[in-house]
C-alpha cells in the first residue's frame, strides 16, 4: 500500500490571511493552501485522487484510464500520479488532437500517458454503460475514473481538508468545475457551519443535484448548509474578462501567491463582490479553498493577454 505522507506535504498546507483587491471590509478572509500539498498533483487533485489509488490497488488493477480537455488539471495529474506511484495511465481528450501539443498534454505524455482523442458527441457519453463497456472491451480491465476525478471514493480525501483546518470560522468555499470537491467538504463538514460553492462554469445550477447526490450516497445523510453561487461563471469555463484578469493580477500582488485563471479567481472574485454588497459581513471569517490548478495558467496565457489589449 503506498504510503500518501510520504509523498505529500499536508502539513505545508497553511490556512493563511489573504487581502483582497478594494479590501476586506471587516472579513476575515483566509485561504486554505492546498496547492502545497504535493508541487505537481497540486490542491484538490491530490485529495481526489489518493483513495481513488488506493480502491484500485485493492481491485488489482494496473492502468488507471481517465477523461478530460485539452488543458485539464486532473490529466495533468492523473498522469503524474502514475509516474510516481508506478500504474499506467490513458488520457481519454475531448475533441481534436492539434499539433503541437500544449505543455499540459506534452506533460502527460512525458509521463507516461496514453492519450486518445474522443469526438465531442461521444465524449458527452462517457457515463453511459455503453460507452463504459466499449471501454472495458477495447483496454481491457482499467480503473475508470471520471472527469475532475469526480466520484464517491474521491469524497473521502475531500473530507479531510476540513479535518485540516484548525481554526473557527463561519464559512468555508472552494470553486467547483465536477462538483466532487465541494461534496468532499460538505461531507466534511456534516452539518456543520456553512458552505458555499462558485462554479467556474456557465449553467452551473445542474451541480446541485451532483453535489446532492454525492454527499448522500458517500454520507447516507443531506444537509442544508450549503449553498451554490453561479454568478461568477464569467461567460463560461476558462472564460475570462478585463475586470477579472486586473482583479487575479491584484489579488496575487497583494498576497505573494498566484491564483489559476480558471477556478480559483472567480471564486475569490465572487468572496470579494458578497462582500461588497454586504451579504459576507464584518467579524465572519471566510475559508476559501486554495485548489490549485496552476499548471493551466500557462495554457491560459494567450487568452489572458488577448482580454488585456481589449477596449
Amino acid at each position: 500500500m503506498i504510503d500518501f505522507e510520504k509523498y505529500s506535504d499536508e502539513k505545508s498546507c497553511v490556512t493563511t490571511l489573504v487581502t483582497l483587491p478594494g479590501g476586506n471590509n471587516g472579513v476575515n478572509v483566509l485561504m486554505k493552501r492546498t496547492d502545497l500539498v504535493h508541487p505537481v498533483i497540486s490542491g484538490n487533485k491530490w485529495y481526489k485522487m489518493k483513495y481513488n489509488i488506493v480502491e484500485m490497488q485493492k481491485q488489482g488493477i494496473d492502468t488507471l484510464l481517465t477523461f478530460g480537455g485539452a488543458y485539464s488539471n486532473h490529466i495533468h495529474a492523473a498522469s503524474h500520479a502514475g509516474k510516481l506511484f508506478g500504474f499506467k495511465t490513458i488520457g481519454l481528450i475531448r475533441g481534436e488532437e492539434h499539433l503541437p501539443l500544449n505543455s499540459t498534454l506534452q506533460s502527460a505524455i512525458n509521463n507516461g500517458m496514453e492519450l486518445h482523442y474522443v469526438d465531442r458527441t461521444t465524449f458527452r457519453k462517457r457515463e453511459t454503460e455503453e460507452f463504459l463497456n466499449s471501454l472495458k472491451e477495447k483496454f481491457g480491465n482499467v480503473y475508470i475514473l471520471p472527469v475532475g476525478g469526480t466520484n464517491t471514493v474521491a469524497l473521502k480525501g475531500c473530507a479531510e481538508i476540513i479535518d485540516q483546518i484548525e481554526i473557527d470560522y463561519d464559512y468555508i468555499c472552494s470553486a467547483s468545475g465536477s462538483g466532487g470537491t465541494f461534496a468532499g467538504l460538505v461531507a466534511g463538514l456534516q452539518g456543520d457551519k456553512k458552505a458555499m460553492a462558485f462554479p467556474a462554469l456557465k449553467g452551473g445550477e445542474f451541480l446541485e443535484k451532483v453535489i446532492s447526490d454525492l454527499v448522500s450516497n458517500y454520507t447516507g445523510k443531506s444537509f442544508s448548509n450549503w449553498q451554490l453561487n453561479t454568478n461568477y461563471h464569467f461567460g463560461g469555463f476558462a472564460k475570462l474578462s478585463r475586470e477579472l484578469i486586473e482583479f487575479t493580477h491584484e489579488f496575487n500582488k497583494l498576497n505573494g501567491f498566484e491564483l489559476d485563471y480558471i477556478y480559483t479567481n472567480k471564486m475569490m472574485y465572487g468572496i470579494a463582490d458578497l462582500i461588497r454588497k454586504g451579504f459576507l459581513k464584518s467579524g465572519e471569517t471566510i475559508v476559501a479553498i486554495h485548489s490549485g490548478g496552476l499548471q493551466g495558467n500557462e495554457g491560459m496565457k494567450e487568452k489572458v493577454s488577448k482580454n488585456m489589449i481589449k477596449n
